[in-house]
């Protein structure tokens, strides 16, 4: 078997006060819920107690994510690590639903409709407003995004494309260097890179349910490629979750089941 070169460590934000309030978030920049302040916390426990030791960390322009990952580094008494933020791996942008209640949004729109929405590969939500109260060009940290790079809705596949050039360009040379990396940032952002790592395809990806504020570790040859884990949870071949199993297939459950109605 290869000898690990590189570690890769994911961790989804804790959760947030709306995925509390059962709301579409998106680019909305929502702060951690108590729980979410929490989970950030174990993260950062989980890491310690399996040794790793993080030596430059990414996440996103969004507080939940920031703040997992600082929180997450003060856990893990790492809090000096330096740490590299960038709107590219923000939450997929979900254009006019940001903001609605999920449930609501199903008894309006129908599960199919609102399925299609969240799970479809390629198919965006429709855009955000121009008027809204949500739309990212009301907002100082977005000043510097031209029209062109600043979304008005997302796909997962636009969120991709959106994703993997700052993965190319800032994440993959530290990797290539040998380095732990930790990358604190959102269920789609994540899958974006995931995808790529595990081979996933476009039909597999939508399925794939990232619990907040655990842990996804990855040790990679010289290559880059990911090595095998036993322990790896499916779809996933090479990712190994740190904590405890059934608390996070559960937590993984809960996020599918956000638009159910009873």
């Amino acid at each position: 078997m290869a000898t690990p070169h590189a570690t890769l460590v994911f961790s989804r934000h804790g959760e947030s006060q709306w995925n509390v309030d059962n709301r579409f978030t998106g680019w909305v920049d929502v702060d951690l819920s108590e729980k979410g302040l929490g989970e950030a916390k174990s993260a950062g426990e989980l890491l310690k107690a399996d040794g790793i030791t993080v030596e430059v960390a990414f996440t996103s322009f969004l507080k939940r994510a920031i703040k997992t990952c600082n929180i997450a580094l003060e856990s893990a008494d790492q809090l000096h690590v330096p740490v590299t933020k960038s709107w590219r791996l923000n939450e997929r942008h979900y254009g006019g639903l940001q903001g609605l209640d999920k449930k609501e949004t199903v008894k309006k729109h129908g599960a199919e409709q609102v399925l299609v929405w969240r799970r479809s590969f390629d198919t965006p939500p429709p855009p955000i407003d121009d008027a809204s109260e949500y739309h990212p060009k009301h907002e100082a940290k977005y000043a510097k995004l031209t029209p062109a790079e600043l979304p008005t809705t997302e796909s997962l596949k636009d969120t991709i494309a959106r994703v993997m050039p700052f993965w190319e360009e800032a994440i993959v040379p530290e990797l290539k260097a040998g380095k732990t990396v930790f990358v604190a940032a959102h269920g789609n952002s994540i899958r974006a890179i995931l995808k790529f790592m595990e081979g996933i395809s476009d039909d597999d990806i939508t399925g794939l349910e990232v619990p907040t504020g655990t842990p996804l570790v990855y040790q990679l040859d010289k290559d880059l490629k990911p090595l095998p884990c036993e322990v790896a949870v499916a779809p996933l071949k090479f990712g190994r979750y740190l904590g405890d199993a059934e608390k996070i297939k559960a937590a993984a459950e809960a996020v599918k089941n956000q638009t159910k109605v009873g």
